[in-house]
């Protein structure tokens, strides 16, 4: 029988969808106080699947990825999710979400992101909010599921999570070395 061990740390990042510059750099004072120092903020990425969130935000909406410096335990995503949604709220606008934050983490072998949604390739974690794996990574690239979102799927953003892994795989080392 094997024992239980404790999780590797993982790299929490964030994706962000929204309309205006502003509420981003509003977002992201109030995410660094919440989860501490930024260490990667990526070039914004037209949302060419506007049509669910359009209704709500409005147009043109982009996409914006935030790593955090501080690794975290993989079961605190549920947490940060739930965070995430009451900044959301903070951050609206006459009830009108003026921004979307979807928290996920990543270690060596995939992209997770946290959702409070029901699908059934989800795993249920805690207060409403499930872990969905969306991209696998091997022999150098990240390989999407069946149920990956649209643009995760279309490999857009690669070369973006594929900075954010070596800044993860930097991190651990520097743990590792006790520094």
């Amino acid at each position: 029988m094997a024992a239980p061990e404790s999780p590797l740390q993982v790299k929490l990042f964030m994706a962000h969808l929204f309309v205006g510059d502003d509420v981003v750099v509003e977002a992201k004072e109030i995410l660094q106080d919440e989860f501490g120092d930024i260490d990667y903020i990526s070039p914004a990425f037209p949302f060419l699947q506007e049509d669910y969130y359009a209704p709500e935000m409005g147009r043109p909406i982009f996409r914006k990825f935030f790593s955090f410096r501080k690794l975290i335990n993989p079961q605190d995503i549920a947490a940060v999710k739930l965070r995430t949604n009451e900044i959301e709220q903070e951050l609206a606008c006459h009830g009108r979400r003026r921004i979307n934050i979807d928290a996920g983490y990543m270690d060596f072998g995939k992209v997770v992101l946290a959702s409070m949604k029901y699908q059934n390739q989800k795993i249920y974690l805690s207060g409403g909010v499930y872990a969905d794996m969306n991209l696998l990574y091997a022999k150098g690239k990240f390989k999407a599921m069946d149920w990956t979102f649209p643009d995760f799927k279309s490999a857009s953003y690669s070369h973006v999570l594929l900075h954010i892994r070596a800044k993860y795989k930097a991190a651990l080392r520097k743990s590792r070395k006790g520094n």
